[in-house]
């Protein structure tokens, strides 16, 4: 890593300012402050025989940003998963539904291209910003980014931001960062990204973890604490960027980098290694997804399948619900990274809040317990019939399991099961193919299904526990509250009595069980599950190293020994210091990212 000092300058004070962890690692080095993109046009009113023409202006506007993006891909040798980006962009581009509200603005409001593409991109921002899902939210900017390249296109602005002359590498800081604007600059020259927008989800984030950027995102006030040169510290591990630097941090920062280097390289080296416990109990290990690019970067990082394949983007940023036949092509997409692994698609988690194409769907005062996933399907079945017909027919290219989420009650579960078997009937009917038999299961994911799991696991041929709403639902805390996260800890004595529950009924009804929730991606916490009786679990890909390797330190009897003593806790904190006071010195390298210091 090179580092660049500020000697000459006046220093100011050191200052370390928290982030987002985005993409792990730690880097040393100076700052490139990019300006926010400008672009400027005139907001001029239309005859009503110039509405045509300025209809064709936007169209002919839609191809060159499409081909500009996809120069800038082919360009830059992206890899699979910076191509998936690229691609979801240039559909974003040419999507109906934003088509036909600009040309709505151009024809009756009389208005010029770019200023029907700024109101109607706003409109778009406008609604996604103001859900209470974090992952809807994050997908505003990427309606930003696609307006700037329609306006871009139709005022001749340049369509890559002014960058500066490297003359060697440097930390990137903005106040955000496009995928383009990485993919423009490459690895070569890139350090780090610090931002003072964007989350984990994001697009930039995910870019920057498949180019392997250390990145810290969402820095409050990090622009005006920021100028280029400033020596900076970016920590991917911990979440923080360090402005200004003592030479003890730099020194700590350049070691912490190297070690989680070296320790990437020793995960990745043997990461299709059998997963087992030290004494050679076999663990499952799959992985979360959400988009089809991710399924091989889960592969490459060890994981056995696909656990939990999340579907709700399909139904996101568009007006129109996605048809069976896309959504068939995006699950054979999928089946075939894979290439044989088992997966397992989640049905549509949507609702509450969130917005569904052209379905009308009534305020709801509270919208986290209102009508939403098994709900919302069992009000519109033909959603799910939609869905279902989709993943019945990708199980003839792999192997496919389906499960339904926030089922709540018995009565619910035997609809869902009816519809089911009426989705296997319909494609029957049509004479396509189809696996079979193909596994149908359902999440334990909330309280009264966890306590009455001896009642629901013999009627579902699976399960999956998805702790992250069971915790939230149990302790009665919002889980994406700043304020009140620290309250929904998965460690809580009354979340975990639930989870032992869940293991125990699964055991005696027989019945695989998958845990895939945040607690899967945390090696003390999978190590108490393991102790409870759980094998298999499923997470975010980037973790599934750090998690085999530190299940290859610790035996069966350790993990049940230390499991029944944090039984008889009392205290969320109690549970945490046990197992850390067991397990953190034998794990120190994992729980720091290779980079303790």
């Amino acid at each position: 890593m090179s580092d660049h000092g500020s000697s000459g300058r006046l220093q100011v004070a050191t200052a370390v300012l928290p982030g987002i962890a985005a993409a792990p690692g730690v880097a040393v080095g100076p700052a490139l402050v990019l300006a926010p993109q400008q672009i400027s046009y005139v907001r001029s009113s239309l005859r009503s025989s110039e509405t045509e023409g300025e209809v064709a202006r936007f169209r002919r506007a839609v191809l060159l940003a499409q081909e500009e993006l996809r120069s800038l891909g082919e360009r830059s040798s992206a890899s699979r998963s910076e191509q998936s980006i690229i691609e979801a962009y240039l559909l974003m581009l040419g999507d109906e539904t934003l088509a036909s509200e600009v040309e709505r603005r151009i024809h009756r409001e009389r208005q010029c291209a770019e200023w029907a593409v700024s109101l109607a991109v706003e409109g778009f921002v406008s609604t996604l910003s103001a859900q209470s899902d974090p992952y809807l939210r994050e997908r505003c900017h990427d309606f930003e980014f696609i307006g700037e390249r329609l306006l871009m296109a139709l005022t001749g602005a340049s369509s890559r931001r002014a960058m500066p002359k490297l003359s060697g590498s440097v930390v990137l800081v903005a106040h955000e960062i496009s995928p383009a604007d990485l993919l423009a600059l490459g690895r070569e020259h890139l350090l780090a990204i610090a931002t003072e927008s964007g989350t984990r989800t994001c697009h930039t984030a995910i870019v920057a973890r498949a180019l392997e950027i250390p990145s810290v995102l969402g820095v409050s006030g990090l622009l005006s604490r920021v100028t280029s040169g400033d020596r900076l510290v970016v920590d991917g591990l911990r979440g923080s960027v360090t402005v200004r630097p003592t030479e003890e941090m730099v020194s700590s920062g350049h070691r912490r980098g190297q070690r989680h280097e070296a320790l990437t390289r020793h995960l990745l080296h043997d990461i299709h290694r059998r997963t087992t416990l030290a004494d050679g109990e076999p663990i499952s290990l799959l992985a979360n997804i959400e988009f089809s690019h991710e399924a091989s970067f889960a592969v490459s990082h060890g994981a056995e399948g696909v656990g939990l394949y999340r579907t709700e983007f399909l139904y996101t940023d568009r007006n129109v619900l996605p048809s069976e036949d896309e959504q068939f092509e995006h699950f054979r997409a999928v089946l075939a990274a894979l290439d044989g692994r088992p997966l397992v698609f989640r049905t549509f988690d949507m609702g509450g809040d969130k917005p569904i194409g052209n379905l009308s769907l009534p305020p709801q005062p509270n919208p986290a317990l209102g009508l939403r996933a098994v709900r919302l399907a069992l009000e519109h079945p033909e959603l799910l019939l939609t869905q279902l017909r989709a993943m019945l027919r990708a199980s003839a290219e792999g192997d496919v399991r389906i499960m339904v989420p926030m089922v709540a009650s018995l009565r619910e579960w035997r609809e869902v099961q009816r519809l089911f078997e009426q989705a296997k009937e319909q494609i029957d009917a049509r004479r396509q193919a189809r696996a079979r038999h193909v596994p149908f299961g359902i999440m334990v994911e909330v309280p009264s299904v966890a306590l009455l799991i001896d009642h629901f696991a013999p009627h579902t041929e699976f399960l999956s526990l998805g702790t992250n709403d069971l915790t939230q639902y149990t302790l009665a805390v919002d889980r994406t509250s700043p304020q009140l996260s620290r309250l929904a800890s998965h460690f809580d004595p009354a979340v975990l009595r639930l989870v032992r529950g869940v293991i125990q009924g699964a055991q005696a009804a027989h019945r695989p069980l998958t845990l895939c929730g945040a607690m899967a991606g945390d090696p003390l916490a999978i190590l108490l599950l393991i102790g409870l009786g759980l094998r298999s679990f499923s997470m975010e890909p980037a973790v599934l190293p750090e998690i085999k390797e530190a299940l290859h330190r610790v035996t069966l009897a350790e993990a049940q020994e230390v499991a029944a003593e944090a039984m008889q806790q009392s205290f969320a904190e109690d549970v945490e210091h046990l197992l850390a006071s067991q397990f953190a010195h034998r794990l120190i390298d994992l729980l720091s990212g290779g980079a303790a210091d």
